[in-house]
Protein backbone atom coordinates (compact mmCIF):
# COMPACT_ATOMS: atom_id res chain seq x y z
CA UNK A 1 0.00 0.00 0.00
CA UNK A 2 1.57 3.16 -0.89
CA UNK A 3 1.46 6.15 0.92
CA UNK A 4 -1.60 7.75 -0.86
CA UNK A 5 -3.57 4.84 -0.51
CA UNK A 6 -2.65 4.56 2.68
CA UNK A 7 -4.15 8.33 3.51
CA UNK A 8 -7.24 7.26 1.51
CA UNK A 9 -8.23 4.22 3.18
CA UNK A 10 -7.02 5.64 6.70
CA UNK A 11 -9.68 8.40 6.24
CA UNK A 12 -12.11 6.42 4.92
CA UNK A 13 -11.72 3.91 8.21
CA UNK A 14 -12.15 7.18 10.51
CA UNK A 15 -15.06 8.14 8.81
CA UNK A 16 -16.55 4.26 9.41
CA UNK A 17 -15.83 4.83 13.03
CA UNK A 18 -18.13 7.93 13.34
CA UNK A 19 -20.48 5.72 11.05
CA UNK A 20 -20.24 3.07 14.09
CA UNK A 21 -20.94 5.67 16.96
CA UNK A 22 -24.21 7.09 15.13
CA UNK A 23 -25.32 3.86 14.97
CA UNK A 24 -24.57 3.28 18.53
CA UNK A 25 -26.28 6.27 20.09
CA UNK A 26 -29.34 4.96 17.49
CA UNK A 27 -29.35 2.22 18.60
CA UNK A 28 -28.38 2.51 22.36
CA UNK A 29 -29.27 6.22 23.47
CA UNK A 30 -27.49 7.70 27.04
CA UNK A 31 -24.47 6.13 25.43
CA UNK A 32 -21.21 8.12 26.63
CA UNK A 33 -18.57 8.38 23.79
CA UNK A 34 -14.42 7.89 23.88
CA UNK A 35 -12.29 8.18 20.54
CA UNK A 36 -12.72 6.52 17.96
CA UNK A 37 -9.25 6.56 15.91
CA UNK A 38 -8.41 4.53 12.37
CA UNK A 39 -5.91 2.25 13.46
CA UNK A 40 -3.87 0.05 11.20
CA UNK A 41 -6.10 -2.40 10.19
CA UNK A 42 -9.50 -0.63 11.03
CA UNK A 43 -11.08 1.11 13.59
CA UNK A 44 -12.12 1.32 17.08
CA UNK A 45 -14.54 3.30 19.20
CA UNK A 46 -14.79 3.34 22.48
CA UNK A 47 -18.27 3.67 24.59
CA UNK A 48 -19.64 3.56 27.67
CA UNK A 49 -23.14 1.52 27.07
CA UNK A 50 -26.22 2.14 29.49
CA UNK A 51 -26.50 -2.17 29.84
CA UNK A 52 -23.66 -4.05 28.79
CA UNK A 53 -23.65 -5.47 25.22
CA UNK A 54 -22.03 -8.58 23.80
CA UNK A 55 -20.75 -9.41 20.38
CA UNK A 56 -24.07 -10.85 19.58
CA UNK A 57 -25.26 -7.53 19.42
CA UNK A 58 -22.60 -6.31 16.44
CA UNK A 59 -25.03 -7.74 13.55
CA UNK A 60 -27.47 -5.11 15.00
CA UNK A 61 -25.18 -2.52 14.81
CA UNK A 62 -23.73 -3.45 11.51
CA UNK A 63 -26.95 -3.58 9.81
CA UNK A 64 -27.71 0.19 11.33
CA UNK A 65 -24.18 1.40 10.20
CA UNK A 66 -25.89 0.56 6.77
CA UNK A 67 -28.69 1.97 6.86
CA UNK A 68 -26.80 5.20 7.51
CA UNK A 69 -24.65 4.80 4.67
CA UNK A 70 -27.64 4.32 2.33
CA UNK A 71 -28.64 7.68 3.73
CA UNK A 72 -25.69 9.87 2.28
CA UNK A 73 -24.99 11.94 4.63
CA UNK A 74 -22.21 14.45 4.17
CA UNK A 75 -19.69 14.89 6.56
CA UNK A 76 -19.74 18.37 7.55
CA UNK A 77 -16.69 20.68 9.56
CA UNK A 78 -17.11 23.36 11.57
CA UNK A 79 -15.20 24.82 14.42
CA UNK A 80 -15.74 26.20 18.08
CA UNK A 81 -14.39 27.87 20.65
CA UNK A 82 -13.15 26.25 23.33
CA UNK A 83 -15.29 27.51 25.67
CA UNK A 84 -18.40 26.53 23.01
CA UNK A 85 -17.24 23.29 23.20
CA UNK A 86 -17.28 22.59 26.48
CA UNK A 87 -20.52 23.71 26.62
CA UNK A 88 -21.40 21.54 24.03
CA UNK A 89 -19.90 18.46 25.78
CA UNK A 90 -21.93 19.39 28.99
CA UNK A 91 -25.25 19.99 26.69
CA UNK A 92 -25.47 16.37 25.10
CA UNK A 93 -23.84 14.78 28.89
CA UNK A 94 -20.96 13.02 27.05
CA UNK A 95 -17.90 13.44 29.96
CA UNK A 96 -15.45 12.10 27.81
CA UNK A 97 -15.80 14.58 25.41
CA UNK A 98 -14.97 17.25 28.16
CA UNK A 99 -12.17 15.45 30.13
CA UNK A 100 -10.92 15.59 26.62
CA UNK A 101 -11.83 19.36 25.83
CA UNK A 102 -10.46 20.14 29.38
CA UNK A 103 -6.82 18.65 28.61
CA UNK A 104 -6.17 20.18 24.90
CA UNK A 105 -7.50 23.42 27.23
CA UNK A 106 -4.42 23.06 29.41
CA UNK A 107 -1.94 21.04 27.28
CA UNK A 108 -2.87 22.56 23.78
CA UNK A 109 -2.34 18.95 22.63
CA UNK A 110 -5.38 18.32 19.75
CA UNK A 111 -4.05 14.63 19.05
CA UNK A 112 -6.04 13.22 22.15
CA UNK A 113 -9.12 13.97 20.30
CA UNK A 114 -8.49 10.73 17.85
CA UNK A 115 -6.70 8.60 20.53
CA UNK A 116 -7.35 9.12 23.80
CA UNK A 117 -4.17 9.26 24.57
CA UNK A 118 -2.01 11.45 27.38
CA UNK A 119 -1.24 14.98 25.77
CA UNK A 120 2.20 15.62 25.20
CA UNK A 121 3.60 18.57 26.84
CA UNK A 122 4.73 22.00 24.99
CA UNK A 123 2.28 21.59 22.33
CA UNK A 124 1.21 24.89 20.58
CA UNK A 125 -1.97 26.56 22.33
CA UNK A 126 -5.53 26.59 20.69
CA UNK A 127 -8.64 28.44 21.25
CA UNK A 128 -10.97 26.23 18.75
CA UNK A 129 -11.45 22.83 17.94
CA UNK A 130 -13.08 21.32 14.97
CA UNK A 131 -15.84 18.93 15.00
CA UNK A 132 -17.38 16.93 12.32
CA UNK A 133 -21.56 16.16 11.43
CA UNK A 134 -23.14 13.64 9.55
CA UNK A 135 -27.13 13.68 9.70
CA UNK A 136 -27.63 13.92 13.23
CA UNK A 137 -24.10 12.80 14.86
CA UNK A 138 -22.01 15.25 15.52
CA UNK A 139 -18.45 14.40 17.12
CA UNK A 140 -15.24 16.48 18.28
CA UNK A 141 -13.01 15.58 15.65
CA UNK A 142 -9.76 16.58 13.64
CA UNK A 143 -11.01 14.97 10.49
CA UNK A 144 -10.31 14.15 7.50
CA UNK A 145 -13.07 12.40 6.59
CA UNK A 146 -14.67 11.04 3.50
CA UNK A 147 -17.20 13.22 1.27
CA UNK A 148 -20.37 11.19 2.74
CA UNK A 149 -21.63 8.21 4.63
CA UNK A 150 -22.15 6.59 1.18
CA UNK A 151 -18.36 6.21 0.61
CA UNK A 152 -17.99 3.71 3.45
CA UNK A 153 -19.52 1.05 1.40
CA UNK A 154 -17.39 -1.87 2.40
CA UNK A 155 -16.51 -2.10 6.08
CA UNK A 156 -17.24 -5.43 8.42
CA UNK A 157 -17.34 -5.39 12.57
CA UNK A 158 -14.94 -7.66 13.94
CA UNK A 159 -15.25 -7.93 17.65
CA UNK A 160 -15.07 -6.19 20.83
CA UNK A 161 -13.36 -5.73 24.03
CA UNK A 162 -13.32 -4.55 27.76
CA UNK A 163 -10.86 -1.36 28.05
CA UNK A 164 -10.13 1.34 30.07
CA UNK A 165 -10.46 4.98 29.69
CA UNK A 166 -7.65 5.90 28.32
CA UNK A 167 -5.58 2.97 29.10
CA UNK A 168 -5.36 3.73 32.70
CA UNK A 169 -6.15 1.10 35.25
CA UNK A 170 -7.70 3.85 37.23
CA UNK A 171 -10.63 4.89 34.81
CA UNK A 172 -13.81 3.46 34.26
CA UNK A 173 -14.18 0.43 32.17
CA UNK A 174 -15.68 1.09 28.61
CA UNK A 175 -16.51 -1.01 25.35
CA UNK A 176 -14.23 -1.24 22.61
CA UNK A 177 -15.66 -2.20 19.67
CA UNK A 178 -13.42 -3.13 16.21
CA UNK A 179 -14.06 -2.96 12.90
CA UNK A 180 -12.16 -2.76 9.62
CA UNK A 181 -12.97 -1.06 6.12
CA UNK A 182 -11.55 -1.37 2.20
CA UNK A 183 -11.95 0.11 -0.86
CA UNK A 184 -13.14 -3.00 -2.55
CA UNK A 185 -14.89 -6.02 -1.67
CA UNK A 186 -12.14 -8.01 -2.93
CA UNK A 187 -9.73 -6.34 -0.29
CA UNK A 188 -12.19 -6.97 2.71
CA UNK A 189 -12.72 -10.27 1.78
CA UNK A 190 -8.80 -11.30 1.30
CA UNK A 191 -8.41 -9.24 4.92
CA UNK A 192 -11.60 -11.42 6.68
CA UNK A 193 -9.71 -14.74 4.95
CA UNK A 194 -6.32 -13.89 6.93
CA UNK A 195 -7.79 -12.81 9.83
CA UNK A 196 -8.78 -16.14 10.53
CA UNK A 197 -5.83 -17.87 9.72
CA UNK A 198 -4.72 -15.28 12.38
CA UNK A 199 -6.98 -16.63 15.24
CA UNK A 200 -4.99 -19.67 14.28
CA UNK A 201 -1.92 -18.21 14.98
CA UNK A 202 -2.28 -16.27 17.64
CA UNK A 203 0.75 -16.10 19.68
CA UNK A 204 -0.91 -15.58 23.22
CA UNK A 205 -3.27 -19.06 22.16
CA UNK A 206 0.45 -21.01 20.69
CA UNK A 207 2.27 -19.77 23.71
CA UNK A 208 -0.03 -21.49 26.32
CA UNK A 209 -0.72 -24.61 24.09
CA UNK A 210 3.04 -25.30 23.09
CA UNK A 211 4.26 -24.37 26.78
CA UNK A 212 6.25 -21.70 25.56
CA UNK A 213 5.28 -18.89 28.45
CA UNK A 214 2.66 -17.96 31.16
CA UNK A 215 1.28 -14.57 32.64
CA UNK A 216 0.36 -14.27 35.95
CA UNK A 217 -1.79 -11.79 37.80
CA UNK A 218 0.20 -11.82 40.98
CA UNK A 219 3.30 -11.00 39.20
CA UNK A 220 0.94 -8.46 37.17
CA UNK A 221 -0.01 -7.66 33.46
CA UNK A 222 2.55 -7.19 30.99
CA UNK A 223 5.75 -9.28 32.88
CA UNK A 224 6.18 -12.90 30.83
CA UNK A 225 6.96 -15.72 32.79
CA UNK A 226 9.22 -18.38 30.24
CA UNK A 227 9.14 -21.94 30.60
CA UNK A 228 11.78 -23.86 29.91
CA UNK A 229 10.77 -24.87 26.33
CA UNK A 230 10.37 -20.79 25.83
CA UNK A 231 13.68 -19.91 27.39
CA UNK A 232 15.81 -22.94 25.08
CA UNK A 233 13.99 -20.51 22.20
CA UNK A 234 15.05 -17.08 23.57
CA UNK A 235 18.60 -18.83 24.25
CA UNK A 236 18.53 -20.11 21.05
CA UNK A 237 17.95 -16.67 19.24
CA UNK A 238 20.03 -14.55 21.00
CA UNK A 239 23.08 -17.23 20.43
CA UNK A 240 22.31 -16.70 16.85
CA UNK A 241 22.68 -13.29 17.37
CA UNK A 242 25.98 -13.11 19.49
CA UNK A 243 27.34 -15.70 16.71
CA UNK A 244 27.04 -13.14 13.80
CA UNK A 245 27.88 -10.07 16.23
CA UNK A 246 31.36 -12.03 17.33
CA UNK A 247 32.37 -12.14 14.21
CA UNK A 248 32.65 -8.40 13.57
CA UNK A 249 34.89 -7.76 16.79
CA UNK A 250 31.60 -7.21 19.21
CA UNK A 251 32.80 -7.57 23.25
CA UNK A 252 29.98 -8.43 25.47
CA UNK A 253 29.21 -5.88 28.73
CA UNK A 254 26.42 -5.95 31.78
CA UNK A 255 24.75 -3.38 33.21
CA UNK A 256 22.56 -3.32 36.52
CA UNK A 257 19.27 -2.91 35.66
CA UNK A 258 18.31 0.41 37.47
CA UNK A 259 19.95 3.77 37.39
CA UNK A 260 20.24 7.34 39.15
CA UNK A 261 17.85 9.72 38.09
CA UNK A 262 21.17 11.98 36.92
CA UNK A 263 21.84 9.49 34.13
CA UNK A 264 18.97 9.96 32.24
CA UNK A 265 18.66 13.60 32.92
CA UNK A 266 21.91 13.94 31.13
CA UNK A 267 20.96 11.72 28.79
CA UNK A 268 17.81 13.15 27.94
CA UNK A 269 15.63 10.40 29.05
CA UNK A 270 14.23 11.95 31.75
CA UNK A 271 13.23 14.66 30.13
CA UNK A 272 11.38 13.24 27.01
CA UNK A 273 10.02 9.95 28.58
CA UNK A 274 9.46 10.62 32.18
CA UNK A 275 5.93 9.18 32.20
CA UNK A 276 7.36 5.87 30.92
CA UNK A 277 9.69 5.20 33.94
CA UNK A 278 9.75 3.10 36.85
CA UNK A 279 10.65 5.41 39.62
CA UNK A 280 12.57 4.23 42.74
CA UNK A 281 13.16 5.63 45.99
CA UNK A 282 15.97 4.96 47.80
CA UNK A 283 15.44 4.96 52.01
CA UNK A 284 18.54 7.90 51.67
CA UNK A 285 16.40 9.76 49.47
CA UNK A 286 17.84 8.96 46.23
CA UNK A 287 15.84 8.54 42.76
CA UNK A 288 16.22 5.79 40.91
CA UNK A 289 14.59 4.08 37.66
CA UNK A 290 14.39 0.99 35.90
CA UNK A 291 16.23 1.04 32.91
CA UNK A 292 13.79 1.52 30.04
CA UNK A 293 17.12 1.59 27.00
CA UNK A 294 20.86 0.57 27.60
CA UNK A 295 22.69 3.11 26.07
CA UNK A 296 23.55 5.65 28.62
CA UNK A 297 24.82 3.02 30.56
CA UNK A 298 26.90 1.62 27.86
CA UNK A 299 28.16 5.10 27.37
CA UNK A 300 29.55 5.18 31.28
CA UNK A 301 31.53 1.99 29.98
CA UNK A 302 33.41 3.60 27.46
CA UNK A 303 33.34 7.20 29.74
CA UNK A 304 35.70 5.26 32.12
CA UNK A 305 39.22 5.56 30.09
CA UNK A 306 40.41 7.56 27.91
CA UNK A 307 40.01 6.31 23.88
CA UNK A 308 42.88 5.96 21.37
CA UNK A 309 41.58 6.65 17.70
CA UNK A 310 43.33 3.00 17.60
CA UNK A 311 40.92 1.19 19.40
CA UNK A 312 37.83 2.44 17.47
CA UNK A 313 35.13 1.91 17.13
CA UNK A 314 34.82 0.52 20.54
CA UNK A 315 31.38 -2.12 20.18
CA UNK A 316 29.72 -3.37 23.10
CA UNK A 317 26.59 -5.68 23.03
CA UNK A 318 24.17 -6.73 25.51
CA UNK A 319 20.84 -8.93 25.76
CA UNK A 320 19.52 -7.62 28.91
CA UNK A 321 16.15 -6.76 29.83
CA UNK A 322 14.26 -3.34 30.13
CA UNK A 323 11.15 -1.75 31.76
CA UNK A 324 8.56 0.88 30.75
CA UNK A 325 5.20 1.77 32.34
CA UNK A 326 3.01 0.92 29.87
CA UNK A 327 -0.59 1.98 30.32
CA UNK A 328 -2.79 -1.95 31.36
CA UNK A 329 -5.23 -0.74 28.19
CA UNK A 330 -2.17 -1.00 25.87
CA UNK A 331 -0.94 -3.84 26.74
CA UNK A 332 -0.84 -7.04 24.70
CA UNK A 333 0.61 -10.47 24.31
CA UNK A 334 4.19 -10.69 24.17
CA UNK A 335 3.95 -7.69 21.61
CA UNK A 336 3.49 -5.14 24.27
CA UNK A 337 4.66 -5.77 27.81
CA UNK A 338 6.74 -3.88 30.58
CA UNK A 339 9.49 -5.85 30.43
CA UNK A 340 10.94 -6.49 27.67
CA UNK A 341 14.49 -8.12 26.62
CA UNK A 342 16.80 -6.31 23.67
CA UNK A 343 20.13 -7.81 21.83
CA UNK A 344 21.17 -4.36 22.54
CA UNK A 345 24.70 -3.22 20.80
CA UNK A 346 26.14 0.37 21.05
CA UNK A 347 29.01 1.00 18.52
CA UNK A 348 31.49 4.29 19.49
CA UNK A 349 33.16 5.20 16.33
CA UNK A 350 34.62 8.54 14.31
CA UNK A 351 32.42 10.16 11.97
CA UNK A 352 34.56 8.63 9.38
CA UNK A 353 34.26 5.15 10.40
CA UNK A 354 29.86 5.69 10.14
CA UNK A 355 29.18 3.81 6.84
CA UNK A 356 31.46 1.05 7.12
CA UNK A 357 30.50 0.35 10.44
CA UNK A 358 26.33 0.23 8.96
CA UNK A 359 27.39 -1.59 5.96
CA UNK A 360 28.99 -4.24 8.84
CA UNK A 361 26.03 -4.57 10.62
CA UNK A 362 23.62 -4.53 7.34
CA UNK A 363 25.41 -7.55 6.50
CA UNK A 364 24.16 -9.41 10.33
CA UNK A 365 20.40 -8.32 9.99
CA UNK A 366 20.68 -9.81 6.41
CA UNK A 367 22.23 -13.28 7.80
CA UNK A 368 19.92 -13.49 10.37
CA UNK A 369 16.47 -12.57 8.42
CA UNK A 370 17.57 -14.83 5.90
CA UNK A 371 17.55 -18.21 8.08
CA UNK A 372 13.44 -17.14 8.82
CA UNK A 373 12.74 -16.68 5.30
CA UNK A 374 11.93 -12.92 5.64
CA UNK A 375 12.37 -10.63 2.86
CA UNK A 376 13.68 -6.96 4.23
CA UNK A 377 11.92 -3.30 3.04
CA UNK A 378 14.27 -0.29 4.31
CA UNK A 379 12.80 2.88 5.60
CA UNK A 380 15.06 5.71 6.91
CA UNK A 381 13.20 7.22 9.97
CA UNK A 382 14.07 10.56 9.51
CA UNK A 383 13.15 13.57 12.06
CA UNK A 384 9.78 15.93 11.37
CA UNK A 385 11.26 19.61 11.04
CA UNK A 386 8.34 20.87 12.23
CA UNK A 387 8.24 19.49 15.43
CA UNK A 388 11.61 19.66 16.78
CA UNK A 389 10.69 19.96 20.20
CA UNK A 390 10.68 16.18 19.77
CA UNK A 391 14.32 15.38 19.73
CA UNK A 392 17.49 16.13 21.12
CA UNK A 393 19.87 18.16 19.16
CA UNK A 394 20.22 21.16 16.31
CA UNK A 395 18.73 20.96 12.88
CA UNK A 396 22.36 21.13 11.63
CA UNK A 397 23.06 18.06 13.04
CA UNK A 398 20.06 16.23 12.43
CA UNK A 399 20.63 17.26 8.67
CA UNK A 400 24.17 15.98 8.80
CA UNK A 401 23.14 12.91 10.13
CA UNK A 402 20.36 12.52 7.63
CA UNK A 403 23.11 12.89 4.86
CA UNK A 404 25.19 10.16 6.10
CA UNK A 405 22.44 7.65 6.26
CA UNK A 406 21.29 8.47 2.72
CA UNK A 407 24.48 7.66 1.74
CA UNK A 408 24.63 4.54 3.29
CA UNK A 409 21.76 3.33 1.83
CA UNK A 410 23.37 4.55 -1.26
CA UNK A 411 26.27 2.39 -0.98
CA UNK A 412 24.21 -0.74 -0.40
CA UNK A 413 22.23 -0.53 -3.96
CA UNK A 414 18.89 -0.97 -2.13
CA UNK A 415 15.24 0.34 -2.54
CA UNK A 416 14.78 2.56 0.74
CA UNK A 417 11.48 4.87 1.52
CA UNK A 418 11.73 7.94 3.64
CA UNK A 419 9.78 8.18 6.73
CA UNK A 420 9.69 11.73 8.03
CA UNK A 421 9.03 11.93 11.93
CA UNK A 422 9.88 7.97 12.41
CA UNK A 423 13.43 8.90 14.05
CA UNK A 424 14.28 8.42 17.36
CA UNK A 425 15.06 11.23 19.61
CA UNK A 426 18.19 11.54 19.26
CA UNK A 427 19.02 10.75 15.63
CA UNK A 428 18.11 9.14 12.52
CA UNK A 429 17.55 5.35 11.50
CA UNK A 430 17.34 2.20 9.13
CA UNK A 431 14.82 0.28 9.91
CA UNK A 432 13.87 -2.97 8.36
CA UNK A 433 10.53 -3.92 7.69
CA UNK A 434 9.61 -7.90 7.34
CA UNK A 435 6.47 -9.26 6.14
CA UNK A 436 5.12 -12.79 8.04
CA UNK A 437 3.44 -15.67 6.26
CA UNK A 438 0.12 -13.85 6.45
CA UNK A 439 1.80 -10.65 4.60
CA UNK A 440 1.69 -8.91 7.88
CA UNK A 441 4.45 -5.81 7.92
CA UNK A 442 6.59 -5.73 11.11
CA UNK A 443 9.33 -3.35 11.62
CA UNK A 444 11.74 -5.83 12.99
CA UNK A 445 15.71 -5.02 13.32
CA UNK A 446 16.94 -1.16 13.75
CA UNK A 447 20.24 0.79 13.47
CA UNK A 448 20.74 4.13 14.75
CA UNK A 449 23.00 7.33 14.44
CA UNK A 450 23.29 8.79 17.50
CA UNK A 451 25.05 12.38 16.97
CA UNK A 452 24.06 13.76 20.44
CA UNK A 453 24.41 11.56 23.54
CA UNK A 454 27.73 11.35 22.70
CA UNK A 455 28.02 15.41 23.21
CA UNK A 456 25.88 15.54 26.04
CA UNK A 457 28.32 12.70 27.55
CA UNK A 458 31.22 14.54 26.60
CA UNK A 459 32.86 11.61 24.51
CA UNK A 460 35.87 11.87 22.36
CA UNK A 461 39.14 9.39 21.61
CA UNK A 462 42.88 10.58 21.09
CA UNK A 463 43.28 10.99 17.08
CA UNK A 464 46.33 10.81 15.40
CA UNK A 465 47.60 14.53 16.26
CA UNK A 466 47.00 13.70 20.06
CA UNK A 467 44.02 15.89 19.81
CA UNK A 468 40.27 15.06 21.70
CA UNK A 469 38.21 14.48 18.83
CA UNK A 470 34.34 14.14 19.00
CA UNK A 471 33.24 11.02 18.77
CA UNK A 472 29.34 9.32 17.45
CA UNK A 473 27.65 6.62 18.65
CA UNK A 474 25.50 3.67 16.38
CA UNK A 475 22.55 1.86 18.60
CA UNK A 476 21.79 -1.71 16.64
CA UNK A 477 18.95 -4.34 17.77
CA UNK A 478 18.77 -7.43 15.79
CA UNK A 479 16.03 -8.65 16.84
CA UNK A 480 15.07 -5.50 18.89
CA UNK A 481 12.77 -7.10 21.59
CA UNK A 482 13.34 -10.54 21.96
CA UNK A 483 9.21 -10.59 23.39
CA UNK A 484 7.96 -8.70 20.40
CA UNK A 485 10.52 -10.80 17.94
CA UNK A 486 8.78 -13.90 19.28
CA UNK A 487 5.16 -13.04 18.95
CA UNK A 488 5.88 -12.28 15.31
CA UNK A 489 7.64 -15.54 15.06
CA UNK A 490 5.58 -17.89 16.65
CA UNK A 491 2.68 -16.21 14.15
CA UNK A 492 4.71 -16.47 11.37
CA UNK A 493 5.54 -20.03 11.91
CA UNK A 494 2.29 -21.22 13.28
CA UNK A 495 4.37 -22.69 16.08
CA UNK A 496 5.59 -25.17 13.58
CA UNK A 497 9.18 -23.87 14.34
CA UNK A 498 11.80 -25.51 11.80
CA UNK A 499 14.29 -27.81 13.13
CA UNK A 500 17.11 -25.92 14.56
CA UNK A 501 14.88 -23.80 16.82
CA UNK A 502 12.14 -26.42 17.67
CA UNK A 503 12.51 -26.53 21.46
CA UNK A 504 12.12 -30.04 21.82
CA UNK A 505 13.71 -31.55 17.71
CA UNK A 506 12.04 -34.95 18.33
CA UNK A 507 10.36 -37.28 20.41
CA UNK A 508 11.16 -41.05 21.27
CA UNK A 509 8.17 -43.18 21.47
CA UNK A 510 8.16 -47.05 22.38
CA UNK A 511 5.85 -49.27 20.72
CA UNK A 512 5.37 -51.15 23.95
CA UNK A 513 7.01 -50.87 27.57
CA UNK A 514 9.45 -54.38 26.30
CA UNK A 515 10.84 -50.93 24.19
CA UNK A 516 11.72 -48.29 26.71
CA UNK A 517 15.08 -48.74 27.44
CA UNK A 518 16.36 -49.12 23.59
CA UNK A 519 14.03 -46.15 23.68
CA UNK A 520 16.23 -44.34 26.57
CA UNK A 521 19.23 -45.63 24.78
CA UNK A 522 18.53 -43.49 21.85
CA UNK A 523 17.32 -40.59 23.76
CA UNK A 524 20.82 -40.24 25.22
CA UNK A 525 22.74 -41.04 22.26
CA UNK A 526 20.96 -38.19 20.25
CA UNK A 527 21.12 -35.84 23.75
CA UNK A 528 24.97 -36.32 23.36
CA UNK A 529 24.71 -35.27 20.14
CA UNK A 530 23.19 -31.72 21.52
CA UNK A 531 20.03 -32.32 20.24
CA UNK A 532 16.93 -31.77 22.11
CA UNK A 533 15.24 -34.85 22.77
CA UNK A 534 12.19 -36.42 25.23
CA UNK A 535 10.93 -39.80 25.29
CA UNK A 536 7.34 -40.46 25.73
CA UNK A 537 7.00 -42.68 28.14
CA UNK A 538 3.04 -43.03 29.00
CA UNK A 539 1.05 -45.49 28.95
CA UNK A 540 -0.91 -44.54 26.09
CA UNK A 541 -0.78 -46.01 22.54
CA UNK A 542 1.20 -45.42 19.92
CA UNK A 543 -1.23 -43.82 17.63
CA UNK A 544 -1.60 -41.10 20.37
CA UNK A 545 1.77 -40.23 21.33
CA UNK A 546 2.70 -39.21 17.75
CA UNK A 547 -0.88 -37.06 17.43
CA UNK A 548 0.26 -35.70 20.99
CA UNK A 549 3.75 -34.82 19.65
CA UNK A 550 1.78 -33.45 16.62
CA UNK A 551 -0.06 -31.17 18.39
CA UNK A 552 3.12 -29.91 19.85
CA UNK A 553 4.75 -29.30 16.89
CA UNK A 554 7.62 -31.20 16.99
CA UNK A 555 9.09 -31.43 14.01
CA UNK A 556 10.24 -35.55 14.75
CA UNK A 557 8.73 -38.80 15.77
CA UNK A 558 11.37 -41.79 16.31
CA UNK A 559 9.03 -44.81 17.09
CA UNK A 560 10.94 -47.46 18.37
CA UNK A 561 9.84 -51.41 18.23
CA UNK A 562 11.78 -55.07 17.78
CA UNK A 563 12.51 -54.20 14.65
CA UNK A 564 14.54 -50.94 15.13
CA UNK A 565 16.16 -52.45 18.07
CA UNK A 566 17.81 -55.23 16.37
CA UNK A 567 18.85 -52.94 13.51
CA UNK A 568 20.03 -49.90 15.95
CA UNK A 569 17.87 -47.81 14.14
CA UNK A 570 14.78 -45.33 14.66
CA UNK A 571 11.30 -45.10 12.33
CA UNK A 572 10.69 -41.50 11.25
CA UNK A 573 7.81 -39.82 11.07
CA UNK A 574 7.26 -35.89 10.43
CA UNK A 575 4.87 -33.47 12.24
CA UNK A 576 3.40 -33.47 9.20
CA UNK A 577 2.63 -36.84 9.13
CA UNK A 578 4.90 -38.48 6.67
CA UNK A 579 6.20 -41.40 7.06
CA UNK A 580 10.01 -42.00 6.24
CA UNK A 581 10.50 -45.55 7.79
CA UNK A 582 13.14 -46.66 9.58
CA UNK A 583 16.54 -45.27 9.19
CA UNK A 584 19.72 -45.78 10.98
CA UNK A 585 20.92 -43.73 13.91
CA UNK A 586 23.51 -42.56 12.44
CA UNK A 587 21.91 -41.57 9.48
CA UNK A 588 19.06 -39.85 11.53
CA UNK A 589 21.85 -37.86 13.16
CA UNK A 590 23.31 -36.69 10.01
CA UNK A 591 20.41 -35.31 8.53
CA UNK A 592 19.31 -33.17 11.59
CA UNK A 593 22.81 -31.95 11.91
CA UNK A 594 22.60 -31.23 7.98
CA UNK A 595 19.34 -28.97 8.67
CA UNK A 596 20.19 -27.16 12.19
CA UNK A 597 23.71 -25.97 10.37
CA UNK A 598 22.03 -24.85 7.38
CA UNK A 599 18.80 -23.43 9.48
CA UNK A 600 16.76 -24.49 6.86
Amino acid sequence: MNKDQKERVDTLRHSASHVLAAAVLRLYPGTNLGVGPAIEDGFYYDFEFPKPITEDDLPKIEEEMKKIVEEKHPFVRSEKSLKDAKAWSKKINQPYKLELLEQIEKTGDTAVVDAGTVAKKNAPKVDSVSFYQSGEFVDLCRGPHVASTKDVKVFKLLFSRRCVWRGSENNPMLTRIYGTAFESDRELDEYLVLQEEAKKRDHRMLGKKLDLFVFSQLVGGGLPLWTPKGTILRNLLDEFVWSLRKQKGYQKVTIPHITRKELYETSGHWEKFANELFKIESREGHFFAMKPMNCPHHTQIYASKQRSYREMPVRFCETTMCYRDEQSGELSGLSRVRAFTQDDAHVFLRKSQVEDEFLATWDIIDEFYRAFGFELQVRLSLHDPDHMEKYLGTKDVWKDAEAQLRNVVKKRKTNAYEAPGEAAMYGPKIDFMAKDALQREWQVATIQLDLNMPKRFGLSCINEKGEKEDIVMMHCAIMGSIERFLSILIEHYAGKFPVWLAPIQMVVIPIADRHLKYAHAVAKRLSDGDMRVEVDDQTESMQLKIRNAQLMQVPYMLVVGDREETSQAVSVRLRSGEDLKAMPIVDFIARVKEEVAKRT
